[in-house]
């Protein structure tokens, strides 16, 4: 049966008026932000990490005092932001958002932290690519709430201790391996995201519809969960497409045979594969016989850059069972050429051992 907007609550019904503004505005990232949960109880899947957090989080409310800070890690895509939103949500408190990157010196982090209010939580994205001494500088303010900011060079240099109040740090990063192991320590509570089951995708796929005001059946719906790589994000992007692709070609419905129509069109196939996924595949067997063939020559040959191949087509890819690392390069697995109709050559046939070496 289709979903539609009836079955929301007053509030979904409040929420619906907004998103439908920010549509309508054209801002695209205003619209993902809104179709993020507002709360522990809107989140679907991650139950552990729910449990575990939502227990953190009313010990710190009963005690009176800001929780514990946080380190969220995990691929792209699965809530780590939104997650820190909740985390101030639910403690009632402002957030301040930051990323690691922008953070290149001690000063610009004294700045942050010397402008936060007692409870505040400071979300810093991409924790593990801050620079070093403002690394130093986060041991202290993250342990005894104050840092030293040091004034002037050489001999004459005076530092001066800054008193900051209690706060709630929350980070995140996609390689948590990258992060020195004094900072992972000073977090009092850490999760990792796992990748989501179709089913938990159906969910969202069906509640961001509500969300969106789109009429959706529940066949359409699990073509697109299957197809959504495990991750909310990319499910909720899909949605959209099918929307659009609905609204235009077809009667508004997202149905079964709609869906399939419209996710060929954007070239994502019934495994999740975009056109990237298949290039990197479709190279390794077709030029390179199977591999082994490195990285970088294997970005070359489907005209990417080495970091897009091996940061977003890979871990899809090494999940799904069509491509092995392995000491000499990247190798097809018998599944890839599969997935292409190739038959494989007789090497490529043999069973790879993944390994964690890389080129």
């Amino acid at each position: 049966m289709p979903f539609h907007e009836d079955e929301l609550d007053v509030a979904e019904q409040s929420h619906l008026q907004s998103l439908t503004a920010l549509e309508a505005e054209g801002d695209e990232r205003a619209v993902e932000a809104a179709l993020r949960p507002r709360s522990l109880d809107e989140v679907v899947g991650q139950t552990r990490v729910r449990d575990q957090l939502g227990l953190v989080l009313e010990a710190a409310r009963r005690r009176g005092r800001a929780p514990d800070h946080v380190l969220l890690s995990g691929p792209p895509g699965l809530g780590k932001t939104t997650l820190a939103m909740i985390i101030a949500h639910e403690m009632n408190t402002p957030l301040r958002l930051t990323s690691g990157p922008a953070i290149t010196h001690a000063g610009d982090l004294a700045a942050i932290l010397s402008g936060l209010n007692e409870g505040d939580v400071l979300f810093v994205d991409e924790i593990h690519r801050m620079s070093r001494p403002a690394e130093e500088m986060l041991y202290m303010a993250m342990e005894d709430f104050r840092v030293d900011v040091v004034i002037g060079k050489g001999p004459g240099a005076t530092a001066i201790p800054l008193e900051i109040p209690p706060f709630t740090l929350v980070g995140a990063t996609t390689r948590a391996g990258l992060l020195p192991g004094p900072l992972r320590d000073r977090f009092g509570f850490t999760a990792h995201l796992e990748f989501y089951e179709a089913a938990d995708l159906d969910r969202i796929v069906h509640r961001s519809a509500g969300l969106l005001d789109v009429a959706l059946t529940g066949e359409g719906s699990v073509e697109i969960a299957t197809r959504s790589r495990g991750t909310p994000r990319i499910a909720n992007r899909l949605l959209r497409r099918v929307r659009d692709y609905a609204q235009v070609r077809a009667d508004g419905v997202v149905t079964h045979p709609v869906a399939q129509a419209a996710l060929a069109l954007y070239e994502v196939d019934e495994l999740g594969l975009d056109r990237l996924d298949r290039a990197v595949i479709d190279a390794l067997c077709r030029r390179f016989g199977g591999g082994p063939v490195g990285v970088s020559t294997l970005a070359v040959a489907v005209g990417e850059e080495r970091e897009t191949v091996e940061e977003v087509a890979e871990p899809f890819l090494v999940r799904s069972g069509f491509l092995a690392r392995t000491p000499r390069g990247r190798i097809a697995t018998p599944a890839a050429w599969e997935h292409l109709g190739l038959t494989p050559p007789p090497m490529a046939a043999e069973p790879v051992e993944p390994t964690l070496f890389e080129e």
